[in-house]
């Protein structure tokens, strides 16, 4: 069975071990305060399991030909592409923002795409490794958070040049039953309450970074994993029940405490096996590519929520028809827009690896994650102009509710008068909620730099586009060439993309 359900995630993360750490006490995941991320995971199958959402939140496994939730399928075709960022836009809609889970998937689908490639080129099994997990991850529709970002010590210096050699993830000793990792991963989203930890690397690695080619996946409460946790929620309400006051964020700065890896959950061996290092930084590369593709479709949510939320406050203030609002106002859809058109693009014209699994086009990817990224602080100015200052220095939910202040209270919060106060006490409490919570914070943060800050995917475009085909152009027009070379646009293939790494790593030797 493939699809399940909610209450059969939550079972699962009642039986696990204490290994999250908060406020400096140890805890299980049914502590209170991780409750607003399992309810942003909780969408992810219910929609699931809900027929109208059918063929869209599910698909069929290329494995078994059994039905599985969309979050744990590889993408076999364009068409998987442009329904996987559909999907992630409109169930966005539904929490107001990151939809949590596609982390794993994108992990999921580049490791789909490197463990074949190894085989093929240097004969390991890693491949079957990763094809008996993949049975298993889709059969039990696992939550997986991708730890991919090391805490990487001097940013100048390579993992092999570090004072301290454990600040980036490395394997300490090879075996044949397995690895021992030692070295923490930062910026793990909802890592507190997945079912799996998939840990990549997080650059390319040279022929002295062998310990720290290393790929593999573990159960989130495996023995030597420990989580540090920054949960992120809002206040709770008692009068006023809404959706968005009930979702949150729960990051985790996780530590590999020397911890064993069985040989079948590992994807990548740099110290057991040299061969394999040049793989490392096609994988970071490629489960990047896959983010930022799904970020084509949770940005233009987010720009859609704040865009939402722009206009009503607009409405409720009586200015919702000035100039100066809808020209705010168009501004963020036209980036939403723009941003979700560049995913679409971008999957028309992905282009079937190897192994079967489709990649989407590079360099629009990037360039619809760079203008996202580009444009989160201004999405939040524009609602935060629109709304007026109240929505950050408003009283207490209580004071509208008591009474010895709630008949003042509501008498002053009218605007429109078209608009009943208790409507427009809603309406601000959640853009309270939207744009000055703790979690309107991380949110902001993350949407400048998850999946890269903008200046990755600037490095990402200029090392993939081909600038001397691009300046034929000029030299035609300024009269230095007299022919146009025959168009081709830029593409760069997964086996280019691997031979570039080659050319500059070392090409692994069979």
């Amino acid at each position: 069975m493939g699809v399940r359900t909610y209450d059969e995630y939550y079972g699962r993360l009642k039986k696990m071990k204490r290994n999250l750490y908060i406020g400096g006490s140890k805890c299980d995941r049914m502590d209170e305060r991780l409750a607003a991320q399992m309810r942003v995971i909780r969408e992810t199958y219910d929609r699931a399991n809900d027929p109208a959402w059918d063929g869209l939140a599910t698909a069929t496994s290329h494995l078994t030909g059994e039905k599985i939730n969309r979050f744990t399928h590889i993408h076999q075709s364009v068409d998987d592409l442009l329904k996987k960022q559909l999907m992630t836009r409109l169930i966005c809609h539904r929490v107001g923002g990151c939809i949590m889970r596609c982390m794993g998937i994108d992990s999921m689908n580049a490791l789909s795409v490197v463990t074949y490639e190894m085989d093929q080129a240097l004969g390991t099994d890693t491949g079957q490794n990763f094809l008996k997990y993949l049975r298993y991850w889709q059969d039990n529709d696992i939550t997986a958070n991708c730890a991919q970002t090391d805490v990487k010590g001097d940013r100048l210096k390579r993992p092999h040049e570090q004072a301290d050699p454990d600040l980036y993830l490395r394997i300490i000793e090879s075996r044949p039953d397995g690895i021992v990792v030692r070295g923490a991963k930062i910026d793990n989203t909802t890592a507190p309450v997945s079912d799996e930890i998939i840990a990549i690397p997080t650059r390319f690695m040279s022929d002295k970074d062998n310990d720290y080619a290393v790929a593999f996946a573990l159960p989130a409460d495996w023995d030597g994993v420990k989580m540090l946790v920054r949960p992120a929620y809002n206040h709770k309400r008692k009068y006023l029940p809404a959706p968005i006051a009930e979702i949150g964020d729960a990051e985790s700065y996780t530590i590999f405490d020397d911890v064993f890896v069985p040989r079948d959950r590992v994807f990548l061996d740099g110290k057991g096996d040299p061969r394999q290092t040049p793989y490392a930084g096609f994988l970071a590369l490629l489960f990047a590519h896959y983010h930022r593709h799904s970020y084509t479709g949770c940005k233009p949510a987010t720009s859609e929520v704040l865009a939402s939320a722009a206009s009503l406050a607009a409405e409720y203030n009586g200015i919702e028809k000035e100039a100066h609002a809808r020209e705010k106002i168009s501004h963020i859809v036209g980036v939403a827009e723009l941003v979700f058109a560049a995913g679409q693009v971008s999957a028309y014209r992905a282009e079937k690896s190897s192994s079967g699994t489709y990649i989407p086009d590079e360099i629009l990817t990037n360039a619809g994650r760079r203008l996202a990224g580009e444009e989160i602080y201004n999405e939040y100015k524009i609602v935060a102009d629109l709304a007026g200052g109240l929505c950050a220095t408003m009283p207490f939910e209580e004071e509208f509710f008591s009474e010895e202040t709630g008949k003042l209270a509501n008498k002053y919060m009218m605007r429109n008068p078209k608009i009943s106060a208790e409507d427009q006490h809603k309406c601000f409490r959640g853009l309270e909620n939207l744009i000055v919570s703790e979690l309107a914070g991380v949110t902001q943060v993350a949407g400048l730099h998850g999946g890269g800050s903008p200046q990755m995917e600037t490095i990402t475009m200029m090392s993939r586009y081909d600038l001397e085909s691009l300046k034929s152009i000029a030299k035609y027009l300024f009269g230095i060439e007299k022919e146009l070379p025959k168009y081709e646009r830029p593409t760069v293939t997964p086996r280019k993309m691997l031979e570039r790494f080659q050319k500059l790593y070392g090409a692994p030797k069979k």
